[in-house]
């Protein structure tokens, strides 16, 4: 997120490719559970793409009252599990009354710049094991751990301890990744940031500046681009949003330095040319953005796939982007929604069908500093 001061620009996402099918990565289908690694296809037979101009409307506040909010989870009861950043928490938020339950304090998280705790996700087998993953930093790291979430319990004391899965992913005072998610193959995938040092985005031994690939137990997952390596891709700046496609295509937003923030598409063991490159490059050995912004109209954290589009919600740009899709190439010119109504937004999740969940992210150290000023809207989109 950190970056050396830009001049304002013009409020406009740069188409990177056209309609038109191709590009990179071949077609095949997705893997099974343990399989190989997923493939990207292009674009599959007869594939549309949705109309392009889309449309938001703010359904509701769902909740408010919340600090530094980074991780957000849905439950299969239809509540919400909030990650606060800077104190360590995870609270349930009511979905209907937007009431909160303190689950409890995840412990050995060091939050210092923009590390603390940040991405969450409910385990692939959470109906039976109740295990939700946190990717947090530490005094040495940032990790991954799971934690057994026991609502019988009293408030604050619904947690158990942090069971460590993965560790040894550099940690800064900017720059730590954070988003972590399941994907249909049930491997859990984590973006990470190269910590300030550039130079470990293009070092496939370190795990900075990656997107990793894992399985629930944190070993490197079957089928990895890389032999006993859980690195998926790499050349990656800050990776903070992950979301698939309906057809199991993974999107990743990367937080740019001084020029362009990027929408990727993610290729198995793709270079993605941090710090080589930033934003469209000519060099074939580099994976080109499907999309891409000024870094004062983006810096992009969370995602989610709705309607045929991935929606990115942007920080420093305090506003929702839109990036319509045919495969995996954007279809029309992004389109920014809710510009400056909110602050800066953090974090995008589907609630189902046309909604989303979108958080704000004003309690950061980089917006409003009121504590307590963060909430979570409710939004339907076309």
């Amino acid at each position: 997120m950190s970056r050396r001061a830009v001049p304002a620009v013009v409020v406009a996402a740069v188409l990177l490719a056209g309609c038109s099918s191709g590009g990179a990565g071949s077609g095949g289908a997705t893997a099974s559970p343990g399989g190989t690694a997923p493939r990207t296809p292009a674009t599959a037979p007869g594939e549309s793409a949705p109309q392009a101009k889309g449309s938001v409307k703010v359904l509701r506040t769902v909740a408010t009252g919340l600090n530094s909010p980074w991780g957000l989870a849905p439950l299969p009861d239809g509540a919400l599990l909030v990650a606060s950043r800077d104190e360590g928490t995870i609270t349930r938020v009511d979905e209907k009354t937007g009431a909160k339950t303190l689950l409890g304090e995840v412990s050995g998280v060091s939050a210092e710049g923009e590390g603390g705790l940040l991405g969450i996700a409910l385990s692939p087998d959470y109906a039976a094991d109740h295990m939700i993953y946190a990717y947090f930093t530490s005094a040495s790291d940032n990790r991954i751990a799971r934690l057994l979430y026991d609502p019988r319990k009293p408030q604050g004391a619904q947690l158990g301890a942090p069971d460590t899965v993965f560790k040894g992913i550099p940690k800064g005072v900017i720059h730590n990744g954070g988003r972590i998610a399941f994907g249909p193959d049930r491997m859990l995938y984590a973006g990470t940031g190269e910590s300030g040092e550039r130079g470990l985005a293009q070092d496939k031994k370190s795990l900075g500046g990656k997107i990793l690939r894992i399985t629930p137990e944190g070993e490197p997952a079957p089928g990895n681009p890389f032999p006993d390596s859980p690195v998926y891709s790499y050349g990656h700046r800050n990776v903070q949003g992950l979301a698939w496609d309906g057809r199991q295509r993974l999107f990743a937003s990367e937080f740019g330095q001084d020029t362009w923030d990027e929408l990727n598409a993610i290729e198995p063991g793709g270079n993605y040319g941090w710090p080589d490159a930033e934003g469209r490059s000519d060099d074939p050995a580099f994976q080109n953005p499907v999309a891409q912004w000024r870094t004062d109209d983006a810096s992009p954290s969370g995602i989610a796939y709705a309607g045929g589009s991935v929606w990115m919600a942007a920080l420093k740009g305090e506003r929702l982007w839109r990036i319509p899709l045919r495969g995996t190439q954007a279809s029309a010119a992004p389109q920014a929604f809710l510009v400056g109504a909110y602050g800066r937004l953090r974090t995008v999740v589907s609630a189902g069908g046309d909604r989303l969940w979108v958080t704000t992210s004003n309690t950061d150290g980089r917006g409003e500093p009121k504590k307590g000023d963060d909430r979570i809207l409710e939004l339907q989109v076309g």
